[in-house]
């Protein structure tokens, strides 16, 4: 009995010694440069609000899905909801640059999570304005809707 304890505890408690020394070796000789280089943003790269984005989503949503007019009124209630959830997005993001440059592993994690929540407060006030259009599109407009939500893009396809 205490032989096949043996032969279990040896090498789970090796295993636990070995990784213990390689995580001591490499956060000894860790090379933090790639965190200042992280300060160093290029001038060129240009941050997209949420606001712009958005409108350019709904220019192609509005492009592609061909709304008609017992459909304004509920396409008026997405396109509204789209734009505060941008408007609220961008507010919560305006100083994220300056900020995460101070933050700690912490603090960012604490950010991501107010940023999943309120992306997920932002699904929710989507949803039903959503579903309601959805619902009163014809079968060409949702199959299209549907490209769009699978590949981010609406892509028109030749006939054959």
């Amino acid at each position: 009995m205490k032989q096949k304890t043996y032969r279990v505890a040896f090498p789970a408690a090796l295993a636990v010694v070995i990784v213990a020394f390689l995580s001591t070796i490499f956060f000894a000789n860790v090379n933090l440069s790639f965190a200042a280089t992280a300060k160093k943003k290029s001038p060129a790269i240009a941050r997209t609000t949420a606001v712009d984005y958005t409108e350019a989503q709904i220019k192609q949503l509005q492009e592609g899905l061909n709304i008609n007019d017992d459909q304004k009124e509920l396409w008026n209630n997405l396109i509204q909801a789209m734009r505060e959830n941008a408007k609220d997005m961008d507010a919560l993001t305006k100083d994220r640059t300056e900020k995460t440059m101070t933050m700690n592993a912490l603090e960012h994690l604490k950010f991501h999570i107010q940023l999943s929540e309120a992306h997920l407060a932002q699904l929710k006030k989507f949803i039903l304005p959503f579903e309601a259009l959805y619902n009163s599109m014809t079968d060409e407009q949702k199959q299209i809707t549907d490209a769009i939500m699978e590949t981010g893009r609406h892509e028109r396809h030749k006939k054959k």
